[in-house]
């Protein structure tokens, strides 16, 4: 049976190309890149050119980018990072203005930073997800140190208003971090331009391999070590670097920033052609997120009476790789936290489905997923 992958938030296919790059760091070139002989010196380049390439997608400067395992990590050492920082320097500022449509990775960070003493501030959002601009203002303290609003999110695909946000923070002298993971490779962007201080993506959201992701941190700005150790990553991230997958990184963003526009225009196609589908054949269906500023792969949307977890079996039943929600909280029997924020009935969001494109994706693919699912739902599958 042929697999029809439309889960691509959750994980991407390596492409082949980076494949490529990387076999040579998983056997002969097994140098550890804090060695001094060649062996050791062609690893540190491998990682410096890496660095580079993912420099250049973001439009900063390669010292400013921090490999680390994952966008899990990346986020956790924003966030832990700059509170600790507060802590040692006994700055007194102890506020971190977050949203409710974070993923877990920025929330449990918060609880986490909570119990410590942390003040946080969870913004709601509105019924498409996007964050108010004035009640962030109003949120601000004397307090506030850090804001950090994800650039979009993992469910819906909403887009913020990443620049306002930014131009919030820099007027109120706050440091602005963006969880990137979803939007990185996705959507152009240039920290520069757009003011970010901080930002966090992943490997395996962009063709890459899992376990690989990297932070930026705009030069100059101080954070507090997350990870003890040696004196890797310029003292910012401790561990022995996993070469072969920051190669992979490297080569998966440089191939993001070739092939943009192209990428972007093809995921368009399919996610708009199957949301015009998706409301002429199912009308009692929602769409979740905003229409107009959304990633260009992404549709959510809930079937009324449809209970998600049978429709995902009967679609996997014959090939379709789909999900309800995050695939960080695929165990969890509640209902998304992201659609609960936005608004939607639980009884609704109990029958949500996230569909993904990708660049593996055609659009025969498509049209089976639609045929698929107009078959299924004939006969309701009840909550």
């Amino acid at each position: 049976m042929d697999i029809r992958y439309f889960d691509n938030a959750a994980t991407t296919r390596i492409k082949e190309e980076v494949l490529e790059e990387m076999f040579p760091y998983l056997s002969l070139e097994y140098g550890n890149p804090s060695s001094i002989y060649r062996l050791g010196r062609r690893a540190k380049k491998a990682i410096e050119t890496a660095r580079t390439r993912v420099a250049n997608l973001l439009n900063c400067k390669p010292s400013e980018i921090t490999f680390t395992s994952c966008g899990s990590e990346s986020d956790n050492m924003a966030l832990k990072g700059m509170a600790m920082l507060q802590k040692s320097k006994q700055t007194g500022k102890n506020h971190i203005i977050t949203s409710k449509i974070e993923h877990p990775a920025i929330l449990n960070s918060c609880h986490t930073l909570e119990k410590l003493g942390f003040k946080i501030t969870y913004l709601d959002v509105d019924k498409e997800g996007f964050v108010n601009l004035d009640t962030l203002i109003n949120s601000i303290t004397d307090k506030t140190f850090l804001i950090s609003i994800m650039y979009a999110n993992n469910e819906i695909g909403t887009i913020q208003p990443i620049s306002k946000i930014a131009k919030i923070a820099k007027a109120h002298n706050i440091i602005f971090h963006t969880d990137a993971v979803q939007a990185v490779g996705n959507v152009p962007i240039d920290v520069k331009k757009l003011g970010i201080d901080i930002l966090s993506l992943s490997g395996h959201k962009i063709y890459a391999p899992k376990g690989i992701g990297a932070i930026y941190i705009k030069e100059g700005l101080e954070i507090e070590r997350y990870i003890d150790g040696g004196h890797q990553e310029k003292n910012k991230r401790s561990g022995t670097e996993n070469v072969a997958e920051i190669v992979g990184l490297g080569k998966a963003c440089n191939i993001a920033q070739n092939d943009m526009s192209s990428y972007i225009n093809k995921l368009k196609y399919f996610r708009d052609y199957f949301i015009n589908q998706i409301r002429q054949k199912f009308p009692n269906s929602k769409i979740n997120g905003s229409l107009e500023q959304r990633l260009p792969g992404n549709c959510n949307l809930c079937f009324s009476n449809i209970n998600s977890g049978e429709l995902l079996l009967k679609l996997d039943a014959v090939g379709i790789c789909a999900s309800g929600g995050s695939a960080c909280s695929s165990g969890d029997t509640a209902p998304s936290h992201v659609l609960s924020a936005i608004g939607v009935p639980n009884e609704l969001a109990r029958g949500a489905l996230r569909v993904t494109f990708g660049d593996f994706n055609t659009f025969e693919d498509v049209e089976f997923l639609i045929k698929n699912l107009e078959e299924i739902t004939k006969n309701k599958i009840t909550q």
